[in-house]
C-alpha cells in the first residue's frame, strides 16, 4: 500500500464518490436494494416489498444473481432460501391481528383508568403475563403462527444478505427489520416509559408490576414479522428479560427471523447468571427452525474493486495530512461550514467537535471512550453519511468497553450504509490484540472480590476474559473490509437517493 495518498489520487477518490454513476444494470442493483431500506420499531413505517418480488420467486431470483455473476453459487445459501421461500409464501396472507388479550389486561386501559384501578385496589395491580393469554376475550389469530428461522454461521457467510432478500420479498406490510441491539434499546425504553406511567407505590401496599409482557403486546400490535440482524446477547439486563419478552411475542403471533454468529446453545456463553438465561434458548428453538451456514468462506473478503484508500495506518508518512485534505475536499461540496454539532439523544447531548453538512470528522475518543451506545450511533448515522474516525488505538483485551463500543458503532454504521474513513495504529486484521490485559486489572479484581468469585470461576466468565468481544470483533473486521469496497461506497451515497 502506498504510504500516502497523492493529491491526484484524492481527487480521483472524490470524483468517484460524487460522480453521477450507477451500478451495472440488472440484478447487481437488486442485491444492493435488498440490503437497504429497513424499518425500525420506533419508525412506525415498514418498507414495501422489492419491485421484482411479484415477478420472480425468491430462489429463482437468487439463481439469477448467481447466473449473472453477482453472487457465487453456494449450496447452503440456496438450501436456506428454499426454507425461507416457504415462510415467505405463508407470510403473504398471515396476520397476528387481533392480538389475543387477557381479560382485564391493564395495558389495554388508558393510563388514567389504570391509575384509578391501582388507587382503588388494596393489593395493587399485576400487569398481564403470557400465562394470562390462555383466558382471552378474543380468539387467537388465524392461521396459526408459522415457525420462524434462526440463521447462524461464521462472519461473511451471507446470513444478512439472505435475510435482506427474504425481507424484501415478503409482501406483508406488518414487517420490521431491525438490528438486535437497537431492538433491545427500544424495549428498555418502552419498559421505562410504562413504569413511569404507573402510580408510585404506596407505603404498606404490595404492588406487583410486570411490564415486560405488556411491552411484547405493544410491539405485536405494530408488527407481525421481525427480522433481527446480529442476534447477540452480551448485556445481563437483556439476558434476564429475553425469555419473558419472546414468550410474549410468540404468544401474540409474532414471527421471528434472526441472524447470528452463534448457534442458539452458545448465546450469552459464560455470561453472568447464565442459568437464568438458558430457558430462553428452549423458547427460541421451539418457535424458530435453526439453519447453519458453515461454508468456511468470508464473502466480504472476496476480491472486490477497491474504493481507493479509506483505511490508514497512523505511522505511515503524511497519513494525517492525507485525511485532512480528504475532509476539506468532501466538506467543500457541502452547503455548510465546518462547525461543532450537538445531537440530542433521548434528552442527552452528544457533541461532535468537527462536522460539515453530512460529513463528521471524529476521534476514537469521541466515539468509543465516552459512554455511548447503539442509540447514539444510530443518531449519528441519521445525520451523517460519511464519518472519519481518527486515533483508533491498537486494541488490547483490557480495553473491553472500547472494543465493544467500536463493534456496536460499526454494526450500526454498516446497517445504515454509513461510509467510514479510519486512521488506526495497526492494520485492520491486527487491530484487536489478544495480549495481556492492561488498565482494568484493578477494577476487575475489585469486582471479583465483591462477587465472591475465585480466579478459576472468573476464567469462565466473558466479563473477565473478553471472549465475547474478541468473537464479535471478527464481524467488525469483516464488515470494515466490505466497507472499503466501491460497491459499498456507491450504496452509501445518500445524495443519489
Amino acid at each position: 500500500m502506498a504510504a500516502y495518498m497523492s493529491r491526484w489520487t484524492k481527487r480521483c477518490l472524490l470524483s468517484f464518490i460524487f460522480k453521477n454513476t450507477s451500478l451495472s444494470k440488472g440484478v447487481r442493483c437488486e442485491v444492493l436494494k435488498a440490503g437497504r431500506g429497513c424499518s425500525t420499531l420506533s419508525g412506525g413505517q415498514t418498507s414495501t416489498s422489492a419491485p421484482w418480488a411479484a415477478r420472480v420467486g425468491l430462489v429463482s431470483h437468487y439463481d439469477g444473481l448467481v447466473h449473472s455473476g453477482s453472487l457465487q453459487e453456494d449450496t447452503q445459501q440456496r438450501a436456506a432460501l428454499l426454507q425461507l421461500e416457504q415462510l415467505n409464501r405463508v407470510m403473504t396472507d398471515y396476520t397476528n391481528i387481533p392480538i389475543p388479550r387477557p381479560k382485564d389486561c391493564s395495558l389495554s386501559q388508558p393510563t388514567s383508568q389504570l391509575e384509578n384501578k391501582v388507587k382503588s385496589s388494596e393489593s395493587g395491580i399485576k400487569l398481564c403475563s403470557p400465562e394470562d393469554v390462555n383466558d382471552t376475550q378474543e380468539e387467537s389469530p388465524k392461521p396459526h403462527p408459522p415457525h420462524g428461522y434462526y440463521i447462524h454461521g461464521d462472519v461473511g457467510t451471507g446470513k444478512t444478505m439472505l435475510m435482506n432478500l427474504f425481507y424484501s420479498f415478503v409482501e406483508n406490510r406488518r414487517k420490521t427489520r431491525v438490528h438486535f441491539n437497537g431492538f433491545m434499546l427500544d424495549v428498555h425504553r418502552r419498559i421505562h416509559k410504562l413504569k413511569l406511567s404507573l402510580p408510585k407505590r404506596r407505603i404498606g401496599k404490595m404492588t406487583m408490576y410486570d411490564p415486560i409482557f405488556p411491552v411484547a403486546m405493544e410491539i405485536a400490535e405494530e408488527t407481525g414479522l421481525i427480522c433481527f440482524d446480529e442476534f447477540q446477547v452480551v448485556d445481563i439486563a437483556d439476558a434476564m428479560i429475553l425469555k419473558q419478552l419472546f414468550e410474549g411475542l410468540f404468544k401474540c403471533g409474532v414471527v421471528v427471523v434472526a441472524t447470528s454468529n452463534r448457534p442458539p446453545e452458545e448465546l450469552y456463553k459464560n455470561g453472568l447468571q447464565r442459568a437464568a438465561f438458558v430457558p430462553f434458548i428452549g423458547v427460541l428453538k421451539e418457535r424458530c427452525h435453526t439453519i447453519c451456514l458453515d461454508t468456511g468462506i468470508d464473502y466480504r473478503k472476496r476480491k472486490m474493486e477497491s474504493s481507493e484508500r479509506v483505511y490508514y495506518i497512523s505511522s505511515e508518512p503524511d497519513a494525517e495530512n492525507a485525511v485532512n485534505t480528504l475532509f476539506e475536499e468532501l466538506a467543500y461540496r457541502q452547503n455548510d461550514v465546518t462547525r461543532q454539532r450537538v445531537l440530542n439523544v433521548q434528552g442527552r447531548e452528544v457533541t461532535l467537535s468537527r462536522t460539515c453538512g453530512t460529513i463528521a470528522d471524529c476521534t476514537f475518543q469521541e466515539l468509543c471512550e465516552r459512554p455511548l451506545g447503539a442509540g447514539d450511533y444510530l443518531e449519528i448515522a441519521r445525520h451523517f453519511d460519511t464519518v472519519i474516525i481518527r486515533n483508533v488505538p491498537h486494541l488490547r483485551v483490557g480495553m473491553k468497553d472500547q472494543a465493544r463500543r467500536l463493534t456496536t458503532l460499526i454494526d450500526n454504521f454498516y446497517d445504515q450504509k454509513v461510509r467510514v474513513v479510519m486512521v488506526a495504529d495497526a492494520p485492520l486484521d491486527l487491530l484487536l490484540d489478544r495480549g495481556p490485559m492492561t488498565g482494568e486489572e484493578a477494577r476487575d479484581r475489585l469486582m471479583l472480590d465483591e462477587l465472591g468469585l475465585t480466579d478459576e470461576a472468573s476464567e469462565r466468565l466473558t466479563l473477565f476474559t473478553a471472549d465475547e468481544e474478541v468473537f464479535a470483533f471478527q464481524r467488525t473486521t469483516s464488515r470494515l473490509t466490505e466497507m472499503q469496497t466501491e460497491e459499498y461506497w456507491i450504496s452509501g451515497d445518500r445524495s443519489r437517493t
